[in-house]
């Protein structure tokens, strides 16, 4: 996430001096823990946690479990990650739900918090869970917050219940409480109320909110709370909770680019767990929290799980078993392969899945740079084609090519682009559909993928073809020998491969290179 972008770097950097190092002194650990300190208070983390945390790493990386350890640095990595576990609430904790429905969820938080726009992800998210919410709308002093939520839940696809006009007309305590016998005899099972903020902490807010509290009597209250407040994120949430009280903690803009310490400081400090967070602007993202996993994102060490979770959620099973079939028998076509881009598109910001992979720090700039656009282009072009030449891409000669350029918006170069990575994929994934995988970038070869205990590279040496170990790209190079092509060689690689990826980066470190990213980029789009 952007938000923890410079915390991850410094850590990263960190840690990378400590590799180096085959055995700690006291001194190395020191200097670690000074380097932490330093990394947590720029990125705005409370002075109390941030001596309360490294106390502890300190404390358990000059102990007997990194000296026995064979590989001191890594463990503590591990400690770190257990101790950043450990501030953000150690576990996952769930909505809980009132036995006799309707669950009573409010809302409180400063003004600007993302109150309102939160309300409708919250109820779109109940509503995937199969639950049925009410969207109230009880912040009645701001101007247009009534209409603001009755376009959220249209959006959210969920019902509002909003009988005053506010913009200062009407009472927010009644509004709330009628709520309740209008879930009741509607049949809605989670009401959530959505509060009045101010700019500040005042009175007047808290008054407000604790009326709310005492005439609802909610399950949860959720204090909803802008991960880039900074500093003053502490000051606000224990105001918040002496004024009010709450039972959960929502953090919102984690996509931002500021520092982020709120999410670091707001747990630890009031003891109350952070339940969901809100990851982006559009409806969609928004996700429960969980510890373990933000603490792997900050420390560059990737969400795996979370990024699985997303991708099932949107891609059928079924359709992808087709798609592996045609890969073996080499049917697949340019639909196949919008089928499988629109399935992409629909798991949600491919930016946002990268970076959940381990090492995706090292990756910013290019992650920064990606269009996740180019795959609507890519529909555009393959759309605008005939469903005879999406079949068989061989009819596209040059006058197809130039119609489909100019029913698409596009140039007759991008057209050719397309079909030339389709063509590269379709090799690449045939050549994975019959058990060779191509290296991961970063970590090697899968294990057990069915290399053949390097049979495939002397069969190549006997017949001349390519001496790469990695199946995908001697695949490539040796259809492209077939074809009278000379191979192409990547910059910072030996060979060329099927995505531009596989050889080693030119340091020797199995990363990509900028050129190899770029290709993977190109196929992508």
């Amino acid at each position: 996430m952007a938000t923890f972008g410079n915390l991850s770097d410094r850590l990263a950097e960190t840690f990378k001096n400590l590799r180096t190092k085959g055995k700690l002194s006291p001194a190395d650990v020191d200097g670690t823990v000074r380097e932490i300190r330093r990394a947590l208070l720029d990125a705005d983390v409370a002075l109390e946690v941030v001596k309360e945390f490294t106390g502890k790493v300190r404390e358990r990386a000059l102990g007997d479990e990194v000296n026995r350890a064979l590989n001191p640095a890594q463990q503590v990595v591990q400690i770190v990650n257990e101790e950043l576990v450990a501030i953000l609430g150690g576990q996952q904790r769930r909505l809980e739900f009132a036995k006799k429905p309707p669950t009573v969820i409010m809302l409180a938080g400063l003004q600007g918090a993302g109150k309102t726009t939160l309300a409708g992800k919250l109820a779109k998210w109940l509503a995937k869970e199969n639950h049925t919410p009410l969207l109230v709308a009880a912040d009645l002093q701001r101007p247009n917050a009534v209409n603001q939520l009755q376009v959220v839940g249209g959006q959210a696809g969920v019902a509002v219940y909003a009988p005053e006009p506010g913009n200062g007309v009407g009472n927010p305590v009644k509004v709330a409480k009628d709520s309740l016998k209008f879930a009741v005899d509607k049949q809605y099972d989670t009401v959530v109320i959505d509060t009045a903020g101010r700019l500040g902490v005042d009175a007047e807010m808290m008054k407000q909110a604790a009326d709310i509290r005492k005439a609802t009597n909610p399950d949860e209250v959720l204090f909803v709370i802008d991960a880039m407040i900074g500093q003053d994120a502490v000051a606000t949430a224990r105001a918040f909770q002496e004024g009010v009280d709450f039972t959960g903690v929502v953090l919102t803009k984690l996509d931002g680019d500021a520092r982020g310490g709120a999410a670091l400081s707001v747990a630890s400090v009031t003891g109350r767990p952070i339940i969901f967070a809100s990851t982006g602007e559009t409806l969609d993202d928004f996700e429960p929290f969980h510890p373990d996993r933000m603490a792997s994102r900050i420390l560059d060490l990737g969400d795996i799980l979370s990024l699985i979770e997303q991708a099932q959620s949107a891609f059928d099973e079924e359709e992808a078993r087709k798609v592996a079939e045609k890969f073996a028998t080499d049917s697949f076509t340019l639909d196949d392969f919008l089928k499988q881009m629109q399935q992409l598109r629909n798991v949600g910001s491919i930016k946002k899945m990268m970076s959940m992979l381990p090492g995706a720090g090292g990756l910013k700039q290019q992650l920064d740079n990606f269009d996740e656009k180019e795959i609507v282009r890519t529909e555009a072009i393959i759309q605008s084609m005939t469903p005879a030449e999406r079949k068989n891409s061989k009819l596209l000669n040059g006058s197809r090519r130039l119609r489909i350029a100019r029913g698409s918006g596009m140039t007759v170069t991008d057209v050719n682009q397309l079909v030339q990575r389709f063509e590269q994929a379709s090799k690449m994934m045939k050549t994975v559909a019959k058990g060779g995988v191509p290296n991961v970038p970063g970590m090697g070869p899968i294990p057990g993928a069915g290399y053949g205990g390097g049979r495939g590279k002397q069969q190549a040496k006997k017949k001349g073809g390519s001496r790469s170990g990695n199946p995908a790209k001697r695949a490539a190079e040796n259809a492209a020998r077939a074809s009278g092509v000379k191979p192409a060689v990547t910059a910072g690689s030996s060979g060329g491969a099927g995505f531009g990826l596989g050889a080693k980066a030119a340091d020797g470190s199995g990363n990509p290179t900028p050129e190899e990213l770029e290709a993977l980029q190109r196929f992508l789009r």
